[in-house]
């Protein structure tokens, strides 16, 4: 649902579909020109000829049509070219990371609203028991087995219980509102996932060097190297000559009183030599290769971060697979101590804060073994997009994929025609 309805991710498509414009913009550089013009308008003229004169008012008409064809001009359209394909190759990379983004968003999302739920389940059990152990708090101290104070500290659980209630509720509004943002529908019955760490790498080192050599946001960065390096092509382009065939054929009408009507074809070879311009193209070529630089230096930014993720989403995972045995054990023995607590209350070697301060400990550790089993999943996901692999093709969803090469093939080669592909 998320790889469909995701407005981020419709959106990134369209930029994607955009980009695909700039092939068939630098082809065009290829393809000749042509062009009509007209014009037409009163005209008062006077004219001698031999001794004659002449004046009065003409009616002149013209209409010509040009065309021009670029034979070479330095390789710029062959170096504007291959920049295009080198933006739009590192496009759809950028889609594909902003699809991994998106997936990852989903599936926290829909990890934060099981524990949201799970959460509050807690929440609502240990405030039907603190509710218990306030009536039985009271039923004590009715019959002078306990004193006024151990009633105010039931009570004041009870106060407290409601309280995490009330903030748990919020917190499963917050958690289904984001899930509605990201996925796109309200949530529903939800299960718990399967495990995807089977998938993963064996070893930390295994996640960074896969992570190198497959994330998307690292082959963005490669792609934009290779574009600004045919950039820099083209601003040296602005140094070399240009070559251009040029034709017009015109008609002409009532021109001057001699001539009624005149046509003429034309044909030219233009060669036009750059020598100096200002230092405008000079300019350009350094103001290119430093952004060149700057791309080289995006790629070595974009790796460390991959490998500090790979680090941090790895002891993560550990840390979490940790945390919910260590919360397993403690579930299990605040289970059994509360029973043990209670019954010593019933016989009076235990006090009443005894009791409640057993139960919290029992809910508390429920609750980190929830947030330990949340953040396991979410940790494993991290991972497989920190390898380039948390997309719809490499999760197998069952989906209408959407492949970029679909439209970048439909209007590579346009010659003409305004339409999108889709009809728009």
């Amino acid at each position: 649902m998320a790889y469909t309805n995701n407005p981020t991710l419709n959106a990134q498509r369209a930029g994607t579909r955009a980009t695909d414009e700039t092939v068939p913009q630098a082809l065009s550089g290829y393809r000749p020109t042509l062009n009509a013009t007209a014009q037409a308008g009163p005209e008062f003229a006077k004219q001698q000829a031999s001794g004659v004169k002449t004046n009065g008012w003409l009616w002149p008409r013209a209409f010509a049509l040009n065309a021009a064809y670029t034979l070479f001009n330095g390789f710029v359209t062959a170096n504007q070219t291959r920049n295009a394909e080198s933006q739009v190759r590192g496009s759809r990379e950028t889609l594909r990371n902003t699809e991994q983004s998106v997936l990852l968003n989903g599936v926290t999302a829909y990890m934060n609203v099981i524990q949201a739920i799970a959460l509050l389940e807690l929440q609502n059990k240990s405030l039907a028991a603190f509710q218990q152990e306030l009536r039985a708090t009271r039923d004590r101290f009715n019959v002078g087995e306990v004193t006024r104070t151990d009633v105010a500290q039931a009570e004041a659980r009870v106060a407290d219980a409601q309280y995490q209630v009330s903030q748990a509720v919020a917190n499963l509004s917050t958690a289904k509102a984001n899930y509605r943002q990201v996925i796109g529908v309200e949530p529903g019955k939800l299960t718990t996932p399967r495990s995807i760490e089977g998938t993963l790498p064996v070893s930390v080192d295994k996640v960074i060097s896969t992570g190198l050599s497959s994330h998307p946001a690292v082959k963005a960065s490669e792609f934009a190297v290779d574009a600004a390096m045919f950039q820099v092509k083209v601003a040296e382009g602005g140094l070399m000559p240009n070559l251009s065939l040029q034709g017009q054929l015109s008609q002409s009408y009532d021109q001057n009183f001699s001539v009624d009507s005149q046509s003429g074809a034309a044909m030219t070879l233009n060669l036009s030599v750059p020598i100096y311009q200002g230092g405008v193209e000079y300019a350009n070529i350094r103001q290119a290769k430093e952004l060149l630089t700057q791309a080289r230096i995006e790629v070595d930014v974009n790796r460390d971060t991959i490998r500090a993720q790979a680090v941090q989403y790895w002891g993560a995972l550990e840390a979490a697979k940790a945390q919910i045995q260590a919360a397993q054990a403690s579930v299990a023995a605040n289970t059994l101590a509360l029973e043990g607590v209670r019954e010593e209350w019933r016989v009076g070697q235990r006090t009443t804060t005894d009791v409640l301060n057993a139960q919290r400990d029992l809910t508390n550790s429920q609750s980190s073994l929830v947030v330990a089993q949340r953040d396991r999943v979410v940790a494993a996901y991290a991972l497989v997009s920190t390898i380039g692999r948390l997309d719809a093709l490499s999760l197998g969803l069952k989906v209408n994929y959407y492949d970029p090469r679909v439209h970048y093939n439909q209007v590579r080669d346009s010659w003409a025609g305004v339409r999108t592909p889709d009809g728009k």
